[in-house]
């Protein structure tokens, strides 16, 4: 099954993604995660999505889609895979769309900003692993440590207050009319987000027919 989820940054999609990953058994392609290892590495594109997160800004379409491509052409994706970060813009659902990337299936987390703007503040990422927490939520069994690797667990810039505003902003006049995109083409699956994460894996398992 190869699956795009939608939502707002902070809607739950790497927590939703890393939960799919295990029972649908297809990998998660995170472009968080890949640019962040770019970033943490210094390489040339790592210095330059940098620049336009910490800003709270996209990365431009051609370095998302060229690492994305790349990406989805590895053995481990044969049998299907989950989009996480990716579409952002009509532009990059189109790039995808030429570069010959279909879907089975689009699931936008519905979540207002005001719920948003609570969680966001409660997000932690291992700075070594990159594995992502919540202090309410999804807490660590050790605070500040991360269970996978030990890493030290920290805020990142994207998450705090004044960030996120802007990044919600730019959600909605960017990515939100992705869901009209993917609508028009079959494929959208509206999901609630619930009170518990677990419960919101079942509801997009349930709209996936699963």
């Amino acid at each position: 099954m190869k699956l795009i989820l939608l939502g707002a940054p902070g809607a739950g999609k790497g927590t939703q993604a890393e939960r799919l990953c295990k029972t649908l058994r297809i990998p998660t392609i995170s472009t968080g995660n890949i640019l962040r290892a770019a970033m943490k590495d210094g390489t040339p594109t790592g210095l330059k999505a940098k620049a336009f997160m910490d800003a709270g800004k996209l990365v431009p379409d051609d370095v998302i889609i060229g690492i994305i491509t790349e990406r989805l052409a590895a053995e481990d994706c044969r049998k299907g895979f989950i989009l996480d970060g990716v579409p952002r813009t009509i532009a990059q659902a189109e790039a995808l769309e030429n570069a010959g990337i279909k879907f089975d299936a689009v699931v936008s987390i519905e979540i207002s900003d005001q719920e948003i703007m609570q969680r966001m503040s409660g997000r932690r990422v291992c700075e070594s692993c990159g594995a992502s927490y919540h202090l309410v939520a999804v807490p660590p069994k050790k605070e500040g440590v991360c269970d996978a690797c030990g890493g030290k667990l920290v805020q990142r810039k994207d998450d705090a207050p004044e960030t996120v505003k802007a990044r919600l902003e730019v959600y909605h006049k960017e990515t939100e009319p992705l869901k009209k995109f993917y609508a028009e083409r079959g494929l959208l699956k509206p999901v609630q987000n619930q009170p518990q994460v677990a419960e919101t894996t079942q509801a997009i398992l349930h709209a996936l027919g699963r």
